[in-house]
């Protein structure tokens, strides 16, 4: 949960989801913890969907 972050884990997270995903930092900010947190975790797994599906392409392609 945001409130167990420490800071430095919450300004790398900013820093990641404005430099990597473009988000503002306003926008970030202007969340209320319980939004943040929810965002986070559902970009986390569409993350991890584009990984796993670059994963199996990958063997796909080494298949053939």
């Amino acid at each position: 949960m945001l409130y167990h972050t420490s800071i430095d884990a919450m300004m790398e997270a900013n820093f990641a989801l404005m430099q990597h995903h473009n988000w503002s930092l306003s926008d970030i900010e202007s969340m209320i913890p319980w939004e943040r947190e929810i965002y986070v975790g559902y970009l986390i797994k569409f993350l991890e969907k584009q990984k796993l599906e670059a994963q199996q392409a990958q063997q796909n392609a080494n298949s053939f």
